[in-house]
């Protein structure tokens, strides 16, 4: 059973990291603003399935990974704490650009929507690296299986990260007129998604290596 202060770390992550704009954000967003929320819905669904082929491939390949190779662990723990920090970097750092912007994009059918949607993100950096290395730092060998534990960690982040890409699939075209207005709103969400990830950043580089 996985702890609930681990439980929580992920909770917060994922939130942090879903709110980065991202590969998923910007698809969904523009499939909205150009083609209607129907279409971003059915492209959510695509997202959605695309999380769950990341969380059983990853589940299953490095709970084999950590009990033939304990080091590979702390390997992971340390490239988690690097990327973390670099996505805190580029949060906090300038930015030109909004996901939220309008943009014109041709109309797709229901099936490439999905597809597209599920394309978009098993190529996403961002989720790949929430897997293979995020994910494993809440991790604890000692509590029992591997497996059972990042399944339920992953089940936070899709539970998390699906909730809030349908809330912005449905309020996308109000956010976006609503951000055209008052782009210090967009700073401020940066800026505090960015310390967020900063802050886990430092704390999981300053866990002690597993032994």
């Amino acid at each position: 059973m996985v702890a609930p202060e681990n439980l929580a770390g992920v909770a917060i992550i994922a939130l942090g990291m879903v709110l980065t704009p991202g590969p998923n954000m910007i698809y969904l967003t523009s499939r909205v603003l150009s083609q209607g929320r129907l279409a971003g819905m059915i492209s959510l669904a695509g997202v959605a399935l695309g999380f769950v082929c990341y969380l059983l491939a990853s589940g299953l390949g490095l709970a084999a990974l950590f009990k033939a190779v304990p080091v590979a662990y702390d390997v992971v723990r340390i490239a988690g704490a690097f990327y973390l920090g670099y996505l805190a970097w580029n949060m906090l750092k300038p930015r030109g650009s909004s996901p939220f912007e309008a943009r014109e994009l041709p109309p797709h059918s229901p099936k490439r929507l999905f597809t597209m949607g599920l394309v978009t993100n098993l190529l996403n950096p961002k989720i790949a690296l929430m897997y293979s290395a995020l994910i494993p730092q809440f991790i604890d060998p000692s509590a029992g299986s591997t497996l059972q534990q990042f399944i339920q960690l992953g089940l936070v982040q899709i539970v998390i990260a699906v909730t809030v890409n349908g809330m912005i699939v449905l309020a996308a075209s109000s956010v976006s007129n609503y951000l055209t207005k008052r782009p210090s709103a967009m700073r401020t969400q940066r800026w505090l998604s960015g310390t967020v990830l900063g802050v886990f950043a430092v704390d999981i580089l300053l866990r002690k290596p597993m032994t």
